[in-house]
């Protein structure tokens, strides 16, 4: 996941985004909501972990804005605010969820988890094509029931094709779910590096290349049968 973090705080922020970082996710950090809506407007992001005590402008006037301009995304308010009416409050100006500060990192990204499973409308926990199978709590793959090693750029390269399986994802458009700003520019044939290593380490048919437009899943390979339960 590419997630935006705007927490004022350069403790907690640091250690969220180092936390959710570990787990495989890339992190924009913003202490301000002015950068963090400039973000959002450019840079297509699976949720939000929002703050609502920010310098300026308060976190909850920046959510009832991204909701009136028509952003979707899901948004985790993560807040010191605890009373009932604050809670009831910011659910009903468009978060999805509303957390109490302190939280652990592994629930974070566990509420994180279960809040892209139902923007995405899954049931389950891992996400299948045909024989393919990917936890996103664990960053488990398997195919053809065997698990497949696979490095955080190829699995983040994975779960970003996962997520629209019918979807041609131009080069543009994956580099954005795989870097963050931190990490400058990336060479020109990386990506192209890591579409290679996902063939060579799972199927040469699970990527597939449109010529002109980018990349997307290729067409779903049903799981062999063992011998003898044909």
């Amino acid at each position: 996941m590419r997630l935006l973090v705007l927490e004022d705080d350069p403790d907690l922020g640091e250690a969220l985004s180092t936390g959710l970082r570990q787990r495989g996710h890339v992190i924009d950090w913003f202490r301000e909501g002015q950068s963090a809506d400039a973000a959002i407007s450019s840079t297509p992001y699976d949720a939000v972990v929002l703050d609502l005590g920010l310098p300026g402008t308060d976190g909850l006037v920046w959510l009832q804005r991204w909701r009136a301009r028509g952003v979707s995304l899901p948004v985790l308010v993560l807040t010191a605010r605890d009373g009932l009416d604050e809670r009831v409050t910011g659910l009903d100006s468009g978060a999805d969820d509303y957390l109490i500060k302190p939280i652990a990192t592994e629930e974070l990204a566990a509420r994180l988890r279960a809040l892209l499973r139902r923007s995405a409308g899954r049931a389950q926990s891992a996400w299948t094509h045909g024989a393919l199978s990917f936890d996103p709590a664990t960053k488990q793959v398997q195919w053809q029931g065997q698990t497949v090693e696979l490095t955080g750029r190829e699995l983040a390269l994975l779960e970003a094709l996962l997520k629209q399986p019918q979807r041609v994802l131009s080069k543009a458009q994956l580099q954005e779910r795989l870097y963050d700003w931190s990490g400058g520019e990336p060479e020109s044939n990386t990506l192209e590096v890591h579409v290679h290593h996902l063939r060579r380490k799972i199927d040469p048919g699970i990527v597939r290349t449109v010529r002109g437009v980018g990349y997307a899943l290729g067409a779903p390979v049903e799981p062999s049968t063992p011998e003898g339960m044909a």
